[in-house]
């Protein structure tokens, strides 16, 4: 996540991906402030073993972008509510991606679907996944 404070905000995706049994790396690294070091995670990741990227941010939320620009693991970005705008920036920022480096986006604070798009893509290849992915559905209904 872009900051510290957006931790409560992103709450429900880690929650779910360890609900999921998913292993979480939770870090907090703003693409404007830690710009060397969120593209050194994001060059580094496949071979460091994380399967996709969840980056939530507010205002000029570049995150997911900065991290989708390094890497070609997918990336899902999560527009998070606040200033002026109340986080309809950073959906627009999120969104609007160039051609050929795409972000998944959810809806502004949609962390919760974020941990869910990431463990769909998952169950792809994972029967243990896809089962339990059914089950959760089954009980939201």
């Amino acid at each position: 996540m872009g900051s510290a404070s957006d931790t409560a905000k992103m709450a429900p995706a880690v929650e779910t991906l360890q609900r999921f049994g998913i292993e979480v790396d939770e870090r907090v690294l703003s693409a404007h402030r830690n710009p060397d070091a969120v593209a050194e995670l994001a060059r580094g990741a496949r071979q460091a073993g994380y399967v996709a990227f969840i980056c939530g941010a507010g205002m000029a939320a570049h995150l997911a972008g900065v991290v989708a620009a390094h890497t070609t693991l997918p990336v899902v970005g999560v527009p998070l509510s606040g200033g002026a705008l109340n986080g309809v920036d950073a959906l627009y920022a999120t969104v609007q991606m160039p051609r050929g480096i795409p972000v998944a986006t959810v809806a502004i604070d949609g962390a919760l679907n974020a941990a869910l798009l990431v463990v769909q893509m998952l169950a792809v290849s994972d029967e243990r996944l896809a089962a339990a992915l059914d089950d959760d559905r089954r009980q939201r209904a």
